[in-house]
């Protein structure tokens, strides 16, 4: 079949991470990235999505890359927004519209695609691992990497899961901002109680998860949890004067990717600042109360809120929790018992853009795109990014292939498909430019 019948196939697999409905598809999924890799394995895990492994070591005294991508993705809903259904990929134009088309199913087919036109031998040697979770909570690969860093030592990782700042301009992403993700539950009274009866005297659980997100974050775009700032690391004046260079048009971003009526944020930084430099606190969901059709007076008993914050370089993932659970406590009002669970965490990632690797990775991107490469931070979080740093020491080239329109975890996700192709050019470009680069030799 040729690269774009099977991408299409890949992307018919509904691989949900997060939904146990799901869970045969999953391993549809990685079954499917098995047999597309020659002499690749599944590696299991009671009650998590397979990891799948594979590894082409013959190139002594070459460096070694570590090749990470996905192959799940996120929940469709809310299904009538979408144009074509989600799971049944759709060209129209030069892109192609799925749930992961960019994220990443797309972008991992990039990465299989380039070592399968090595012919079993690319020039430096290659390890490969694609999971199941990573939209998910990450678990089963955490653990795999604590416990085979050996097996899996490498120079560098090479990762496609980023977007290029805009279409037709090479681009490396350098950092990476971390986070925090939880949920806020708070409980009032023993159950819901009629608000004619009972208001005025009852706490209402509803009204508390309101207020304490107030005491969290101000109108301005502000943190206000006590401490939150202290340990932010500002990004060097060369990276700041380099994304002013950037063909960057706020008008323009407002319009075509927010779609609001005005942008948002703390004052005296610049939007690329406040999205890629910047910590943020936000609230992604509120439940609570009656909320059906119709009208019923009740004061709710319960509420619940999925908060995040994202980080940046120095700031410690575990400070963050601990504040932002002071925090809550301190803002929860009387008559009302509240918790913060925390879903997971990750701190921020930059790497040096000087950096050998990057350096290869920079001129296989302008010698495919005829053009200079750019390097710019992403707001988003790639947990396993600072796993590698963590774990095997080794920093990530993140040369991605995705665009600023992609939608990614929302409806009508697309990939552009003549970056399909380009990247698969520049991926085999970059493996054959590694060998250049001088430095340790990993490879057994």
């Amino acid at each position: 079949m040729t690269v774009l019948e099977n991408l299409k196939e890949f992307l018919r697999i509904p691989s949900i991470s997060t939904s146990p409905a799901h869970a045969a598809d999953c391993r549809r999924a990685a079954e499917w990235v098995c047999r597309y890799l020659p002499g690749s394995r599944l590696i299991e895990k009671d009650g998590h999505h397979p990891l799948v492994y594979a590894e082409y070591l013959g190139a002594p005294g070459m460096p070694t890359l570590l090749l990470y991508g996905h192959y799940d993705v996120q929940p469709p809903e809310p299904l009538e927004l979408w144009t074509s259904p989600p799971f049944e990929p759709t060209i129209r134009g030069e892109d192609i519209f799925a749930r992961g088309a960019c994220d990443d199913k797309g972008q991992t087919l990039i990465l299989l695609e380039a070592l399968r036109r090595c012919n079993g031998r690319p020039p430096v040697n290659i390890k490969v691992l694609i999971e199941g979770e990573e939209e998910a909570n990450g678990e089963h690969l955490e653990a795999y990497v604590c416990s085979h860093a050996e097996e899996l030592k490498a120079d560098a990782a090479l990762i496609c899961d980023t977007e290029m700042f805009a279409k037709g301009l090479p681009t490396l992403c350098t950092g990476l901002r971390g986070g925090v993700f939880g949920e806020l539950h708070v409980e009032g009274a023993a159950q819901d109680l009629h608000s004619g009866v009972y208001g005025g005297a009852a706490p209402n659980a509803v009204e508390a998860v309101a207020q304490i997100i107030a005491a969290l974050k101000g109108v301005d775009g502000v943190v206000r949890v006590p401490g939150f700032y202290d340990a932010v690391s500002a990004p060097s004046s060369e990276e700041l004067a380099a994304w002013k260079t950037l063909p960057f048009d706020e008008a323009e971003y407002l319009r075509t990717e927010v779609g609001a009526t005005s942008l948002t944020g703390e004052a005296g930084f610049s939007v690329l600042e406040r999205t890629w430099a910047r910590p943020t606190l936000e609230v992604h969901g509120i439940v609570g109360g009656f909320v059906a059709q119709g009208f019923k007076t009740v004061i709710p008993a319960r509420a619940h809120a999925k908060i995040s914050c994202r980080l940046v370089p120095d700031q410690d993932p575990l400070k963050i929790i601990e504040l932002l659970r002071a925090a809550i406590a301190a803002a929860t009002p009387r008559g009302i018992v509240s918790r913060f669970d925390v879903f997971g965490s990750s701190p921020a990632s930059v790497v040096n853009p000087g950096h050998p690797i990057l350096r290869a990775a920079a001129s296989a991107l302008e010698e495919t795109f005829g053009k200079p490469t750019v390097y710019m931070r992403s707001g988003g979080s790639i947990p396993v990014v600072g796993l590698f740093q963590r774990e095997l020491g080794i920093p990530s080239v993140l040369m991605g292939f995705g665009l600023p329109d992609d939608n990614l975890h929302a409806p009508n996700e697309k990939f552009h498909l003549p970056n399909l192709y380009s990247g698969i050019e520049a991926v085999t470009r970059f493996l054959a430019g590694v060998t250049r680069v001088p430095g340790r030799r990993s490879g057994r």
